[in-house]
């Protein structure tokens, strides 16, 4: 079987093709092709990938391609990982933000919305291509913002896709590791949307001790994610939140934090980025392969020892030594990916934080509204865990967002100004026809008129 990457000259590629060493033959898989419009970068994450390939003494095939067509024909699988005017896009679209007084943030509120913007219709004509070329292949969407992209998607006619987020998985691993629990023994349950869910039942050994966790500030303050939040807020909402709800419940604390660094973290990971590849172009990899490989990790490591550094005003400086780094297992990226693919192959199944059709999972949201909810996977198919009726203060922010994103989806299929500024009026993080108004605008004229 294979697997097509689509923005396979992205650096965490590597990880990816890690993880898949573990698992790539109990599933099926013998091929991997890689394709980016970058295909400079591309031939040095692909020799990157196959060193990786090779130093575990493994034979799955990978393969780079220069067009999209021989990427995608006959693929089973296909990743869409796209960054959509480059890691710079990024950097403007937090600094626009920004400099007009609201958080800048790729994913949630406007800078979620100005890459979606960019990337819908580039990865609606991949999708085209896929239909053409790959009918039967199940699409697996990384491309941030991962629940809005997939709705847009969704909507166009592509049922064969499913979004992915890590952020879930590396969540319920943490959860696991300070409760000294194996994973498979410890149930998550998550509801919402994409970067703006909640976990209301966690269930160790099929016990549950989800209200035992909320009073619990050691581990409260031991879990990476939830350690952000002041615990007084979960024990009153009564769930454990994703931890992109810190630019929700602590606005203007992120806002304040994001100001004072003097830097976004869009900037921190361009620049990161860009003395990686400098370094990366300046060796001979052929002849130094696991050079090359150690320096990849280096920059790797210090990218993500920066996560939300910024956002939460913390100083998470580990000391990072070239030379000896291990290669992550690529279980949160690769990880979900795989655990999928594993459970539609499989009798019993596995339960899996997925974003999928709503199909009456939550209770007064439409049926093709995208959510983010655990799901059982088999081969009977994917299936949302049956959620119900909310909390009325956790409904009514989903129902903003997801009026928020079929708005933008509607802006983008139409080129409507007019509908973008009603979008992004409605977002709470921004909750201004002003300045709504004034971010697209901005926005348009940034990149050339994208209404």
């Amino acid at each position: 079987m294979k697997i097509t990457v689509i923005g396979g000259a992205g650096v965490r590629t590597v990880i990816f093709i890690n993880g898949l060493l573990n698992r790539y033959k109990a599933l099926n898989i013998d091929k991997v092709v890689l394709y980016d419009i970058n295909q400079e970068k591309l031939q040095i994450i692909g020799k990157l990938c196959t060193h990786v390939i090779n130093r575990n003494h493994k034979d799955l095939k990978l393969e780079t391609a220069d067009n999209p067509i021989d990427a995608i024909k006959d693929a089973d699988y296909v990743v869409t990982t796209l960054r959509v005017g480059g890691d710079h896009s990024r950097v403007v679209d937090e600094t626009i933000a920004l400099k007009t007084g609201v958080i800048g943030q790729e994913t949630t509120g406007v800078g979620g919305f100005s890459m979606a913007v960019r990337t819908i219709p580039v990865l609606i004509e991949y999708c085209e291509l896929i239909k053409q070329y790959a009918p039967n292949a199940w699409i697996f969407n990384f491309t941030n913002p991962s629940g809005l992209v997939t709705q847009a998607l969704r909507n166009a006619g592509y049922d064969r896709i499913i979004g992915i987020c890590d952020a879930p998985s590396s969540t319920k691993f943490r959860m696991a590791k300070h409760l000294n629990v194996d994973e498979k023994d410890l149930y998550v349950e998550f509801f919402g949307l994409n970067h703006l869910s909640w976990i209301r039942s966690v269930k160790k050994y099929e016990t549950e001790i989800l209200p035992d966790l909320l009073k619990d500030d050691e581990f409260l303050k031991g879990i990476q994610e939830f350690s952000m939040f002041d615990p007084e807020l979960l024990r009153s909402i009564g769930f454990l939140p994703n931890e992109y709800l810190y630019y929700y419940y602590h606005r203007e604390k992120a806002l304040e934090n994001i100001l004072k660094s003097g830097a976004t973290r869009g900037k921190t990971i361009e620049e990161v980025n860009i003395r990686m590849m400098d370094e990366l172009k300046s060796m001979d990899m052929d002849t130094d392969p696991e050079g090359a490989l150690q320096i990849f990790l280096y920059y790797m490591a210090v990218r993500e020892n920066s996560y939300m550094s910024i956002e939460t005003g913390s100083d998470k400086k580990e000391v990072i030594e070239k030379g000896n780094l291990e290669v992550p297992d690529g279980m949160g990226y690769a990880g979900v990916m795989l655990d999928c693919i594993e459970g539609l192959q499989s009798e019993e199944g596995n339960y899996l934080v997925l974003s999928v059709q709503n199909n009456g999972c939550i209770t007064g949201l439409e049926d093709e509204d995208v959510i983010e909810v655990t799901c059982k996977v088999s081969k009977a198919g994917i299936k949302p865990v049956p959620i119900g009726e909310v909390p009325e203060s956790n409904y009514l922010l989903i129902r903003f967002i997801k009026l928020y994103e079929k708005l933008t989806v509607q802006a983008i299929k139409t080129k409507s100004k007019e509908k973008a500024i009603q979008a992004l009026t409605l977002h709470p993080l921004i909750n201004s026809y002003s300045l709504a108004k004034e971010l697209v605008g901005k926005y348009d004229e940034a990149y050339g008129g994208i209404f």
